[in-house]
């Protein structure tokens, strides 16, 4: 996931990519809470893209409330 791409998307989007790695996040802390076998590298990858995600819309706000 790239931001240039996370850019062009709309707000609604945003929200719906935004939950939709919450939800894989969650799902990956509950597989290695029971032991499951995760990825390791996932945890970091989701947690980037998560915080990436969150940059582009708070450029997105701040884009809109100095117009």
């Amino acid at each position: 996931m790239k931001a240039s791409d996370l850019r062009t998307r709309s707000a609604q989007d945003l929200n719906a990519e935004l939950f939709e790695l919450r939800k894989e996040q969650f799902a990956l802390r509950l597989q290695r809470a029971t032991g499951g076998s995760a990825k390791p590298d996932q945890f970091g990858k989701v947690r980037r893209n998560i915080a990436r995600l969150k940059t582009v819309q708070r450029e997105m706000r701040g884009k809109k409330e100095s117009k």
